[in-house]
């Protein structure tokens, strides 16, 4: 890499873009030539040709045949087809195909000569706007702007009188060709933040797709868990004991209407879990499934900023212990530093396939847990089954982290 190579291409014309976004029409030729940001440079660059066109007169004056005059004018045309595409073209190359573009520009000025003489120092502010127009680092931008100007003022002293009139055109030469190169790089911002504020739009609407299907999953799994298990007890109680079988398909009733409530509420992101309220619920789902359930009498003792994340450990873990554990007993334990689930069924040994929605479900536990600073552990329990825990996140040391950062 040479000391004028960056380490990205940015710029009018060169958004920027991810490695898999594919390739950008506005990039590639022909295509850039066609572009909005090429329609753009078009209409200011036409204004800017006056100068070019201002020479046409004196080619008409100095010609010797129609012949040559005709050919001074079609230079003229030329070079101002040339000047058009030229950033366009430079927009699609490296850097160093860029700097040829840049001095084709310088040379293609050299050929008035024979019409302008030292005059065609003028037709250089084409060749500087265009050095501008590249967004080369700065250093090359002023080295460059720099040389061109100083060679015009030395160009125009070797060939006449000093007069104050000999720092006009390296003055114009040198202010226009900086203003160009400052605005293609206030360009060139605005085109960085624009695709940057695009894909944070993409990872936005990628988080959040991934939030509300992990709290549907969580929501529906322990919902549906507990459904499938009533019903199962009221079909058993059907002729039995009519009456309680009744009250489960009330109770059934009731938790799909509220699950619904739920899905809708995590849809539009203003769904709320509490851990006392998670307890209050998995105390029932235990006892319809049989499990003897050895519960905290409350959570006082989390901290409110924690309350969420333990009720949906306590959700998603007794939702694993009715739907695979197979068990007989299941305690919860909560303190102010961690949440952990027992059970004496099955254990770890038993399967659990990697798209089950057991499986899933601890996959998005842990990133609920971890990405609020915590951690998750599971394996065999003290119960002789399996065991969950949440370990909560210092709240200490997340205040002196955010105190840090802010």
């Amino acid at each position: 890499m040479t000391k004028i190579d960056e380490p990205r291409r940015f710029g009018p014309g060169w958004p920027i873009r991810s490695a898999t976004a594919g390739p950008d029409p506005t990039t590639t030729m022909p295509s850039a030539l066609t572009s909005s940001r090429a329609y753009s440079w078009y209409i200011g660059a036409t204004f800017s040709l006056f100068w070019v066109y201002s020479i046409i007169p004196d080619i008409a004056r100095v010609s010797r045949s129609a012949v040559e005059s005709t050919v001074g004018v079609g230079l003229v045309v030329i070079f101002s087809l040339c000047f058009l595409a030229a950033a366009p073209i430079a927009w699609t190359l490296t850097t160093r195909g860029r700097i040829l573009v840049c001095g084709a520009i310088l040379a293609l000025t050299l050929l008035f000569v024979p019409w302008v003489g030292t005059e065609v120092t003028g037709l250089w502010t084409y060749a500087g706007v265009i050095i501008g127009m590249c967004v080369f680092p700065w250093i090359f931008t002023l080295t460059a702007i720099g040389t061109l100007t100083a060679a015009a003022l030395a160009l125009r002293l070797l060939t006449g009188p000093w007069s104050d009139a000999l720092l006009i055109v390296p003055v114009i030469i040198l202010s226009i060709s900086l203003m160009m190169a400052a605005f293609a790089r206030t360009m060139a911002v605005i085109n960085e933040l624009r695709a940057t504020q695009a894909e944070l739009e993409a990872v936005t609407a990628e988080r959040e797709r991934s939030r509300v299907a992990r709290d549907i999953h969580d929501i529906l799994g322990h919902s549906l868990t507990v459904i499938t298990v009533k019903s199962e007890l009221a079909a058993r109680l059907m002729d039995a004991d009519p009456e309680r079988a009744r009250s489960e398909i009330e109770d059934v009733e009731t938790i799909a209407r509220g699950a619904l409530a739920d899905v809708r509420a995590t849809v539009s992101g203003v769904r709320g879990v509490t851990a006392s309220g998670e307890l209050a619920a998995v105390r029932r789902a235990l006892a319809a499934a049989g499990v003897e359930a050895e519960l905290p009498s409350s959570t006082d003792t989390v901290p409110a900023e924690h309350r969420e994340l333990v009720g949906w450990v306590i959700r998603e873990g007794v939702t694993n212990v009715i739907r695979h554990a197979g068990a007989s007993r299941c305690r919860i334990r909560i303190s102010e530093h961690d949440v952990t689930i027992d059970d004496d069924g099955r254990g770890p040994a038993a399967p659990i396939g990697a798209g089950s929605m057991s499986s899933t479900g601890l996959r998005g536990l842990r990133e609920r847990v971890e990405s609020a600073g915590g951690s998750l552990r599971f394996g065999p329990g003290e119960l002789g089954g399996f065991t969950l825990t949440a370990s909560l996140p210092d709240a200490a040391a997340l205040s002196q982290t955010a105190g840090a950062q802010s």
